[in-house]
């Protein structure tokens, strides 16, 4: 008999209470994000954002590694997670016990994750004082490419402080915004009362 879904559901409906069913929440993830997990950005994904709770997720992580779901594979000196024929077979089999709502909130948790530590690895700040007020050097890079490196001027440190958090929060629309608008310039035309000084 399968179980209803919605059966170990808190009453807040912000996380899953069932070990069986964050068992196959964590297959189902490991088995859609196509991209090595570790450890700990695993436990980050899950109860970070309150997906799943701390005690339930380290007790469904146990029970995979025993009984054959999950395994943790060293790659280049670094431990991963990885699901094993047998959990990706049981994640595509019973997803659907876990709700869609859980399974697509589990994902975009990962996927904002894997996004930041890109642009942590490929986007660097240096903050320096200068005659007056500061310069924000921001470098954008692509692994061993540079896209970007620009100067802005900030007349304070809290405005400094501002610019680097607002490139931060979505780094490649900045570099895309910068590119388009140096391929949309046009030369500057005055017009003709400019021209007789009026403005």
């Amino acid at each position: 008999m399968v179980q209803n879904p919605e059966a170990h559901i808190s009453e807040n409906m912000k996380n899953i209470s069932d070990v069986y069913e964050v068992q196959i929440l964590l297959a189902y993830f490991l088995g859609q994000i196509n991209q090595l997990c570790t450890p700990n950005q695993l436990t980050e994904i899950a109860t970070g954002e309150g997906v799943v709770n701390y005690f339930v997720y380290t007790e469904a992580v146990s029970r995979m590694l025993e009984n054959g779901t999950l395994e943790l594979a060293e790659i280049e000196g670094t431990n991963y997670y990885r699901l094993t024929e047998k959990g990706i077979e049981g994640a595509e089999k019973f997803k659907k016990l876990v709700p869609k709502s859980f399974r697509d909130k589990i994902y975009a948790a990962g996927l904002r994750l894997f996004v930041k530590l890109k642009n942590d690895r490929d986007v660097s700040f240096d903050i320096k004082p200068a005659k007056r007020g500061y310069n924000v050097h921001c470098r954008c890079c692509d692994d061993d490419m540079v896209l970007m490196d620009i100067t802005l001027y900030a007349p304070d440190q809290e405005q400094a402080n501002y610019i680097k958090s607002k490139i931060q929060m979505n780094p490649t629309d900045f570099y895309c915004r910068v590119v388009d608008y140096i391929i949309e310039n046009e030369e500057y035309v005055p017009s003709a009362a400019e021209e007789q000084g009026l403005f």
